[in-house]
């Protein structure tokens, strides 16, 4: 069964060990970002979005926002509002949701950036987008 293909041995069915991704040093450095959607009001309100900046180092909650819907403007408004508090990071970290990369194979044209990585990218900020969901420390 192994030689035809239909069965593997325990080795094999093992899934490769990843590398971990370790915290930065220096308060500020990264700042992970990530967005939730719950019934956070249960009955009282309307499902909202909670947008997320954390910093990598201390794992501290920099920047707490409710918004309708993890669009890209309201990740500009959020992100804008922590800019305006904490100053520049050197990079942010998050999902590879919509908003941070262009994730259609078959996107024609552009420069492969979404609205909110060429406003990173003229600010001199980094985006970097995980390569799992279980990426972020909190």
């Amino acid at each position: 069964m192994i030689t035809a293909g239909l069965w593997k041995d325990r080795r094999a069915r093992l899934k490769a060990v990843h590398q971990p991704r370790y915290p930065r040093d220096c308060l500020g450095e990264l700042i992970q970002i990530d967005g939730s959607e719950h019934w956070s009001f249960e009955s009282r309100g309307p499902r909202c979005t909670l947008l997320v900046h954390v910093d990598d180092a201390t794992s501290r909650l920099m920047h707490l926002q409710f918004v309708e819907s993890e669009s890209t403007f309201d990740y500009f408004a959020a992100t804008r509002a922590y800019l305006g508090r904490y100053g520049k990071p050197v990079a942010f970290y998050s999902d590879k949701h919509g908003v941070f990369r262009v994730n259609r194979k078959d996107a024609i044209g552009g420069d492969g950036m979404t609205q909110f990585g060429r406003a990173l990218h003229a600010l001199n900020i980094d985006i970097i987008c995980a390569n799992s969901s279980h990426a972020y420390n909190f």
